[in-house]
């Protein structure tokens, strides 16, 4: 692999830390040329690394262009790799006169980096912009980046994300910590726990608010200390507040230092206060050395560290939310211990030199793949459901839809129709139409080339019969503007209106191709229904996929949500339902049954939150044992970890037995649906009954029952491993139909 890289060679700070050490290991595994347009620092200390470099300054645009030109073409590069605005025009300028692929990594917020110059802002600022258009791919040095483009209308699926790598061999500190401290004219002993920064003494860096905050968490925690690393225009300013604050002996301000990694040994917890950041090299820094980190919620800060889990976020400026977090760092080392390790890992892992390494290489080929794909005039696939709305479960639909067509066609481009576009844009990089945008996915329509009715309870008219004659209506637009047309892992039924029967039957017997079923129930209903023209697949919910996130995320969620690791629980997912308010108190009663009998403490956990909780408070009222009622739980692998760690389930909501069937844990269900006894029976499972039916004797009989089979793997993976299964083939019915949407 040939890769040549366009920067102007004037940049510094985390750009040129990234751009160096980032070509530096490159050229190890590929043949790479750097290209700066001016000599100086930047190009001298790159070829100090050893990275090949050309310098080719000259204000002739026209002649520094024909020159690239030919030396690309001659030279056999297979990718244009752009920095900078000056690299962006040369490579939008390049892109058609050499047939090559143009990819560009945005280091910043290209609006915001020519603030304070008002005509380098209107001139290059402008032409970067633009440039930015032109070209095939585009970079983000962090998630919080690609999410920017994403919502800027930048095409997903030509984005990628690439954090700083950081080296994370183990490097011994220079000095002793408290040989250190004295070095530094910190007044500190052994009791001392070490507060610090790296920053630039700035404005946007905010160390204000981090001086603020370990005043206040002085007062209350007499052994803290503070170490401020760097230099800049505030240093006389912040000194003075120290002054102010009366916690000039318990800070100390290093000036810029070149030995990182004594100081960071030095410390017991790492700070980071910005108001402003993309993916600071201070967080992974001090990830090497272990530190627990209280961080600013800002930029890419928060894809590193998962509030609670691998650190403490708090809202910028907020220095009464920092002192809170010093203050409980410094009382609990077992706190500062376990979030140091999490995040520690977890760096190592994902922001890493290695794993930057291979990301870009990946990012290479993907690019090298692509270019060599062959596509008619139609490709890629919408998919439609109720997604977009705030329900766990069928977001969860979607994510497991999404990753299996990823699986059969790693660079299949796919359309979400979405209530919520740009959310379902951010979360899952693919293209979003807003769900009733009507001109926007038909037009659509005539380009793909899979139409897929995306899991769920789609075709029933229980909740509504406009919905149904929606979804109809677009498996009908598809199937006419020329796709193939698939309903993946779903349900069908209720249909109970007669009219409504008829009409959904004649759609799917004349405009469908294959249909994958979650339940045996929905397979019935198609015979009742006379639909025989379309292959019909009984196979599994999509989301039985899904994994749960790893144990070490759990424990600190868990954590955060006041919830001990070690505890043992019985989760309730109730919904609002006709009928539930009257029976309320008796989920309320079980509870305390279940705390009472086995000593399970009561978890009432949402799988749509603006309708659950509700619920869950509804009952949690005519309880007397103690019961966490949770507000939210995050993405789909924490609701599945949470579920995890949970003894008994008893659920109203189908994707939370699901979910918890995956992971092998007892259930009840509370049948407000066909779909909930449906899946049970699926499955083997045999405790379900009907809302309206629902005693109290019976869910106790139901909670002994489910406590009894704790720990029998064999009854409850038996029916999860077989579930897992057969929901392969809701992926090979796409795989078919997308290979004979080729012919």
């Amino acid at each position: 692999m040939k890769v040549i890289h366009l920067i102007s060679g004037g940049d510094s700070g985390g750009a040129k830390t990234h751009v160096h050490t980032l070509l530096q290991t490159l050229s190890q595994r590929i043949d790479v040329t750097m290209v700066c347009f001016m000599e100086g620092p930047f190009s001298q200390e790159a070829q100090a690394m050893g990275i090949h470099t050309v310098v080719l300054p000259g204000r002739n645009l026209l002649r520094t262009l024909c020159v690239l030109k030919r030396m690309i073409l001659e030279g056999g590069y297979q990718i244009i790799h752009c920095h900078g605005s000056k690299g962006n025009l040369m490579g939008a300028l390049l892109r058609h006169s050499t047939g090559l692929p143009v990819v560009t990594t945005v280091h910043s917020d290209y609006r915001l980096d020519y603030l304070g110059r008002p005509l380098s802002r209107l001139t290059y600022g402008t032409i970067n912009t633009v440039a930015l258009r032109l070209l095939d791919y585009r970079i983000g040095v962090s998630d919080a980046m690609t999410e920017l483009l994403v919502s800027r209308k930048f095409d997903p699926d030509k984005l990628f994300t690439i954090y700083n790598g950081l080296d994370f061999t183990p490097r011994p500190p220079a000095m002793e910590r408290a040989e250190y401290l004295r070095a530094m004219g910190l007044q500190a002993d052994e009791t001392c726990v070490i507060a610090g920064i790296t920053a630039r003494l700035n404005p946007v860096k905010d160390v204000a608010t981090l001086i603020r905050g370990f005043a206040l968490a002085w007062r209350e925690c007499p052994n803290l200390r503070l170490m401020v690393a760097g230099d800049g225009e505030q240093m006389e300013q912040l000194k003075a507040l120290t002054r102010e604050l009366g916690v000039e002996r318990q800070v100390c301000f290093t000036g810029w230092i070149q030995d990182t990694d004594t100081f960071y040994h030095a410390l017991d917890i790492n700070t980071l206060t910005s108001l402003s950041e993309t993916f600071p090299y201070s967080l992974t820094e001090g990830a090497r050395a272990g530190l627990p980190t209280v961080a600013s919620r800002v930029g890419g800060v928060p894809y590193l560290i998962e509030h609670g889990v691998h650190g403490l976020l708090f809202e910028a400026g907020d220095a009464q939310g920092l002192s809170r977090y010093l203050t409980a760092l410094a009382k609990d080392p077992g706190l500062r211990r376990r979030l140091g390790q999490r995040l520690q890992q977890r760096a190592r892992a994902e922001y890493s030199l290695e794993s930057t390494l291979e990301r870009q290489l990946a990012i290479y080929e993907i690019i090298l793949r692509r270019q060599a794909r062959k596509t008619g005039r139609r490709d890629g696939a919408l998919v439609c459901g109720a997604y977009g709305r705030g329900n766990a479960g069928d977001d969860a639909i979607l994510e497991a839809i999404v990753t299996e067509l990823r699986q059969i066609d790693p660079d299949l481009p796919i359309w979400v129709l979405s209530r919520l576009p740009e959310e379902t844009r951010r979360t899952y990089r693919v293209n979003a139409i807003y769900t009733f945008a009507f001109p926007r996915f038909l037009c659509r329509m005539t380009k793909t080339r899979l139409y897929i009715n995306g899991g769920g309870s789609l075709m029933q008219d229980v909740t509504s019969h406009r919905s149904l004659w929606f979804y109809l209506f677009t498996i009908s637009a598809a199937k006419l503007l020329g796709n193939k047309v698939l309903m993946y892992g779903c349900g069908i039924g209720p249909i109970s209106a007669p009219s409504n029967r008829r009409r959904a039957a004649w759609v799917l017997q004349r405009h469908v191709d294959a249909i994958t079923l979650r339940d045996t129930h929905s397979s019935a209903e198609l015979e009742e229904m006379q639909v025989t023209r379309p292959e019909i697949i009984l196979a599994a919910d999509p989301t039985v996929i899904l994994p749960a996130a790893p144990a070490q995320v759990i424990d600190g969620l868990m954590e955060r949500l006041g919830l001990d690791p070690r505890g043992k629980y019985i989760a309730f997912t109730l919904r609002p339902w006709p009928g539930f308010e009257e029976k309320a108190a008796l989920f309320g009663a079980a509870a305390d049954y279940a705390y009472e009998t086995y000593g399970l403490t009561p978890v009432f956990l949402p799988i749509e939150p603006r309708l659950d909780v509700q619920s869950a408070r509804l009952a949690a009222r005519h309880m007397k044992a103690p019961c966490h009622v949770l507000e939210e739980t995050g993405g789909s692998d924490h609701t599945i970890g949470l579920l995890s760690r949970m003894q008994v389930v008893v659920s109203m909501r189908l994707h939370a037995l699901v979910f918890a069937a995956g992971q092998g844990v007892p259930l009840v269900g509370v049948v407000y649906d066909q779909k909930i006894s449906s899946f049970l029976s699926y499955i083997g499972q045999d405790l379900f009954t009907e809302l309206e039916q629902v005693t109290l004797p019976i869910l106790q009989s139901h909670i002994d029952a489910a406590c009894a089979r704790i720990g029998d793997t064999e009854f409850l993976s038996s029916g999860v491993e077989r579930l897992r299964q057969v929901e392969r083939r809701n992926q090979e019915a796409a795989r078919r139909l997308l290979e004979h949407s080729k012919q």
